[in-house]
């Protein structure tokens, strides 16, 4: 039986295990091409149970002691990674536990972290959600063409691969939004056919919804639209047919998920005043309101399509044509796809399904821009808080491409031309090369390489451990470059107060004491500074930004009598 089942499935297989090498390629090719960023070398320093506090703020440290908390300590176990986690993140710790035991298992001690391992623990999962996705598709609409045209989606999707790529827990997070995705339209699936949802289900979703939530509170965006969906179909079903059904099996499932959400209420009250959120809190997207939605339009055509438009690195020319080029290609494939919709909604296999998935894609966007434009929270600021309907995306895709396969004329080959621009984005993320980057300490390293041949310092503004992280990634970059004499200047905050007023002038000092010829780098210094006092003049050819950071450059050429 078993013999006769897999040669009867060998094609589809065979076709997943394209999907899964084509994955593994866009999602290992190149990963340690560049330095980690902000959120990597978080990621880095609590999974290995460090603290940013050992860092020295108000002196000259060099690139050795800056990445010192990036050192791998075999004295650090669990309790310091939860620990450490819980008193300076505002992130659960559920990732940062699993990274912990990657990273000391294949770690040497003593020696600084690689950042490939750091990346491949999620870009495995990310590999993981394509398998994932292939099962979610083919459960939900009993179809292995549309399992295989999402497992193929989530494979080649530039912004699954983008996500993929980096040393952070979205990958994780979306695995389980797909696995919990599953579980609420079974639920709904329960609900129309009058059936009790299996207490196997339940169980296992309030499971993964509770892995959810200690994984990446934004979960709970994902729960709340799920809540709102559920419910939506239980008072429809009400009003159109007023036999009861077995309810408590639903019930048990949302009292089972809000006790795996209240345990963290009290790590959620000090997020709001927490200055490491503040920067979702500074768009004004009450004043600039359309940024926000062009954002989100970028972020989710991302799913779709990349093309070269990376302002960090190509010609403003490069960038515009692209973008003519990427809406030619959307009027192009979005009649298709949603003609393939359409053929899928007349199914009886697929009609609920696609209403359902609708339903939970249009409230999830709501709660964005709920949160964004009436509590000033603006989420649509980073690409990757869309991983909250990502999956959802991408299923939809599937259906679509899985009715055009069959139903269009010449749908196989405008099937196939989809496929490959998806591809395209894929390795046009790889190289760098899209609008979807994080921060690049790479460029700015690579200017101050460039034009300070001299003694350099760099000094940034201490708020909270997000400073330290980006310095961190200068350092690392720095620390290729063997021959080059670079140290790096903390300002922190003046004790009881949120001046600087004293490490401004712990700075000057330092300015002073340097051998010159100098140059000093002012990188997210943010607040004006008067160096003229210490024979120093600003270079005003160079400013501005490099690599999403802000700098300013300061010649200080006279010695100091």
């Amino acid at each position: 039986m078993l013999t006769t089942s897999i040669i009867k499935n060998r094609p589809h297989l065979l076709l997943l295990l394209l999907w899964l090498v084509i994955g593994i390629f866009l999602r290992f090719l190149r990963l340690a091409a560049l330095p980690p960023w902000t959120d990597e070398c978080a990621t880095m320093v609590f999974s290995l149970g460090n603290s940013f506090r050992t860092v020295p703020l108000n002196e000259v440290i060099s690139s050795d002691i800056l990445l010192q908390p990036l050192r791998v300590d075999p004295a650090n176990g669990i309790n310091s990674v939860i620990h450490e986690l819980l008193t300076q993140s505002t992130h659960p710790p559920a990732y940062f536990v699993l990274a912990h035991f990657w990273m000391k298992l294949f770690s040497p001690t003593g020696e600084i972290a690689s950042i490939w391992l750091a990346r491949s623990l999620s870009a495995i999962f990310g590999v993981l959600s394509i398998p994932a996705m292939f099962s979610f598709g083919y459960l939900t609409f009993r179809s292995k063409l549309v399992g295989q045209m999402a497992a193929a989606m989530m494979a080649l999707s530039p912004y699954i691969v983008f996500l993929g790529r980096e040393a952070r827990h979205y990958t994780l997070a979306m695995l389980l939004v797909i696995a919990s995705l599953y579980c609420c339209i079974k639920a709904i699936q329960s609900i129309h056919s009058q059936q009790s949802l299996p207490l196997w289900t339940v169980l296992a979703w309030v499971a993964i919804n509770s892995l959810g939530m200690a994984t990446h509170y934004f979960f709970a965006l994902t729960l709340a639209a799920e809540a709102l969906v559920l419910f939506a179909h239980i008072w429809r079903t009400r009003k159109q047919n007023s036999r009861q059904s077995n309810w408590w099996p639903i019930l048990i499932a949302v009292l089972g998920t809000l006790i795996g959400c209240l345990v963290w209420i009290p790590f959620w009250q000090s997020i709001p005043d927490n200055d490491l959120t503040n920067w979702v809190a500074i768009s004004n997207p009450q004043t600039r309101w359309l940024e926000p939605i062009g954002r989100l339009l970028l972020w989710n055509i991302s799913m779709l399509l990349l093309l070269p438009s990376a302002f960090t690195s190509l010609s403003i020319g490069i960038v515009i044509a692209s973008g003519m080029a990427t809406l030619l290609f959307l009027l192009w494939s979005l009649p298709k796809i949603i003609y393939g919709l359409k053929t899928q909604q007349k199914s009886s296999d697929g009609r609920l399904e696609i209403q359902i998935l609708y339903e939970y894609l249009l409230t999830t966007v709501f709660l964005c821009l709920f949160f964004t434009y009436i509590l000033s929270k603006d989420l649509t600021l980073a690409a990757r808080f869309q991983y909250i309907y990502a999956p959802a995306i991408i299923l939809l895709l599937g259906a679509g491409l899985a009715g055009c396969w069959q139903h269009l004329v010449n749908g196989k080959v405008s099937v196939s031309i989809i496929l490959l621009m998806a591809l395209l984005g894929g390795i046009i993320v790889d190289g760098n090369f899209g609008y979807l980057q994080n921060q690049r300490p790479d460029i700015l390293a690579s200017l101050i390489h460039r034009v300070s041949p001299h003694n350099t310092l760099i000094a940034t503004k201490h708020l909270h451990h997000g400073q330290t992280g980006r310095m961190m990634g200068l350092a690392w970059e720095f620390q290729q470059q063997a021959d080059f004499n670079v140290q790096f200047f903390l300002a922190g905050k003046d004790s009881n107060s949120q001046e600087y007023t004293d490490s401004e002038q712990k700075l000057q000092d330092t300015i002073a004491k340097i051998t010159r010829p100098l140059d000093v780098w002012l990188v997210e210094f943010r607040t004006p500074i008067n160096l003229a006092s210490q024979q120093c003049v600003q270079d005003k050819q160079y400013g501005k930004t490099a690599g999403e950071y802000s700098y300013k450059l300061y010649h200080c050429q006279s010695s100091m009598n």
